[in-house]
């Protein structure tokens, strides 16, 4: 997201540090700053909000909260009451879907639409969005100040003054305001007068309530809509804008009612008109939560040693209101901040604000008999078994083409969490059983060990077989079948496993073609007496740097005196595909070589 320096700067009475200072403090303690931009006599951060806090940080105010809490500076806070004498109202707001969690509506009679005073327009454009004109402009500029989307129609444009938001009906249809096509349907939140669709909720508006230079009256919306059915619409429909962004990353429906104060402030000053009751439809109030952490949760967590006072300087900074009890705080979350659930969250943002650099250098101390987790310990037990029974191991794709979850703006044909490992692993068998030549094996025999998705928990499962038959089975039930059932996490049993601590054999990685092979079989008969690794020479002779794996011995039997080995032999590049000619003439020469010696290929 751009920030502006200067639009910052309005957060604060004292002088913030200079752009470098600035940027360098949300590095360290925030969020990566991709790029620094010289705008005029402003400065641009192009802010990298991760998607945890997306909710409360896609906006001015909510990174100029961060550089409060970073440099300890205090922050100028929103008055959030009524500043304006309202009349009453005949709008009526009816919410029939509990994906809008709040509606807040509110009519602006006699409103001039013109072009916006400069000292807008510049900071819309230092942020890269285009002046459009001052109503749009002030929807716009609340947006990327406060992070909540806006929206306002032209009151005279509707059915009747009467808002319904509801799902869209099979067959209605929708001219969004830069002029796109939408065919809506059941599963589309969208908002409507009596008659007709007006807008597609938290996405985009119509034409047919667009606001333009000849609009005297005005319903603002400040709407709080479901993350996921805004995100799943968005993409079905391809339509994703700034609203959008902050809407599928889920906001605060308290923050609607500061939005709705602040815009309606912004439209009288900037507009003129006279603003009637808010119609606040807010079924279910989101409802405040604490949070319990004490100082030796904290360093315990961080092995760190941050006194009482050290971990309050960190509430303080961040504006968090607290009770302290015996080294233990109970922290009353702000409404906004949406990621702060548990206490490890909690010691997160103590870490962050206080500086990773706090931390010292040394390796936490582990307890005896706990030093390896007990799912891990079962897959290593797991996985040597397999391995010492001549199996391969494989990993496959979490994503599949169907499951019992869905996945959100994944490829089509990965639109879901796998529910089992079998599937994955007959894909596996059929390809490496088209490439046994190459990989050198006459039966391909795979495992997976990996976690699938249910409806209602996630798993841990092993899966094993060849082109046969393939098993699956929770890792309890594969210890058990193996009679291993009774596993203990200790040094000893440890060590039974891991013997020195490595599965991993000492040969080198080489690098395999992307281009394709030839596999060609050769069976000669030969004397009883002679040594099989004279065949072995001739091919790995002849067939120089293009046999890529040495000669492999398929098959050998003893008829008359006689004896026939068969071997198999696979050429590749590095550079270029193979012809069959090229395998052709070094195939002959090994021929002639072998009836010189008096031998016969069969």
């Amino acid at each position: 997201m751009k920030i502006s320096y200067n639009w910052l700067q309005s957060y604060f009475k004292d002088k913030l540090p200079e752009p470098e200072k600035i940027s360098e403090g949300i590095i360290f303690h925030a969020f990566e700053v991709e790029e620094m931009e010289e705008v005029g006599n402003d400065t641009v951060f192009e802010i990298k909000v991760l998607p945890d806090r997306a909710h409360d940080c896609l906006s001015h105010w909510g990174i100029a909260k961060e550089i409060s809490a970073i440099f300890n500076l205090k922050i100028l806070s929103h008055d959030n009451s009524e500043t304006q004498n309202s009349k009453l109202t005949n709008l009526q707001v009816e919410v029939s879907n509990d994906k809008c969690s709040r509606y807040m509506g509110r009519i602006v009679r006699n409103v001039t639409v013109s072009d916006s005073p400069d000292w807008l327009k510049e900071k819309l454009n230092t942020i890269g969005q285009k002046s459009i004109n001052n109503l749009v402009d002030i929807a716009n500029f609340i947006m990327f100040d406060l992070g909540q989307p806006i929206h306002c129609f032209d009151l005279d444009k509707l059915n009747s003054e009467k808002l319904i938001i509801r799902q869209a009906r099979e067959g209605e249809h929708l001219t969004t305001l830069d002029k796109k096509e939408v065919d809506l349907d059941e599963s589309i939140l969208i908002v409507a007068d009596e008659k007709d669709p007006l807008a597609i909720a938290g996405i985009k508006g119509g034409l047919k309530a667009e606001v333009d230079k000849n609009t005297k009256n005005i319903i603002i919306e400040v709407a709080n809509f479901d993350a996921v059915s805004t995100r799943k619409t968005a993409r079905k429909i391809n339509i994703l804008t700034d609203a959008v962004k902050r809407y599928e990353n889920e906001l605060s429906p308290e923050l609607c009612s500061i939005t709705m104060n602040k815009i309606t402030e912004m439209i009288i000053n900037l507009a003129g008109g006279q603003a009637e009751e808010i119609i606040d439809i807010y079924p279910s109030k989101q409802e405040g939560w604490s949070i319990t952490v004490s100082t030796d949760y904290i360093n315990k967590r961080l092995g760190s040693n941050f006194s009482n006072d050290e971990i309050k300087n960190v509430w303080n900074r961040l504006n968090f209101k607290y009770q302290e009890n015996n080294n233990e705080f109970s922290i009353e979350i702000p409404f906004l901040r949406l990621d702060l659930k548990y206490p490890h969250d909690l010691v997160e943002e103590v870490i962050r604000i206080s500086g990773y650099d706090r931390l010292e250098e040394k390796i936490p101390e582990i307890e005896k008999g706990k030093l390896i987790d007990e799912t891990y310990f079962k897959t290593l037990c797991i996985r040597r078994h397999l391995l010492d029974h001549g199996y391969s191991e494989v990993m496959t794709y979490d994503f599949k083409d169907k499951g019992d979850i869905e996945i959100l703006a994944s490829a089509s044909d990965k639109k879901f969490l796998r529910n089992n490992l079998t599937d994955g692993l007959k894909e596996s068998i059929n390809l490496n059983t088209l490439n046994a030549p190459l990989l050198g094996m006459e039966k391909i025999k795979v495992f997976e060990i990996g976690t699938i998705f249910l409806k209602d928990r996630e798993e841990m499962r092993v899966a094993f077989g060849d082109k046969k038959k393939i098993e699956e089975m929770t890792l309890d039930e594969y210890l058990s079948k193996c009679n291993e059932a009774k596993l203990s996490v200790s040094e000893e049993s440890m060590r039974h496993v891991l013997g020195d601590g490595s599965l991993i054999s000492d040969s080198n990685f080489k690098q395999w073609s992307i281009y394709p092979f030839i596999a060609r079989d050769i069976a000669v008969w030969v004397p009883i007496d002679i040594n099989p690794n004279n065949l072995f020479d001739i091919y790995k002779e002849l067939g120089r740097e293009l046999m890529i794996k040495d000669p492999m011995l398929i098959d050998k039997f003893e008829k008359d005196g006689k004896i026939s080995y068969a071997y198999r032999l696979v050429f590749q590049s590095y550079n270029r595909t193979l012809t069959d000619e090229e395998v052709n003439e070094i195939m002959n020469k090994i021929s002639d070589k072998i009836l010189s010696l008096g031998w016969q290929v069969r």
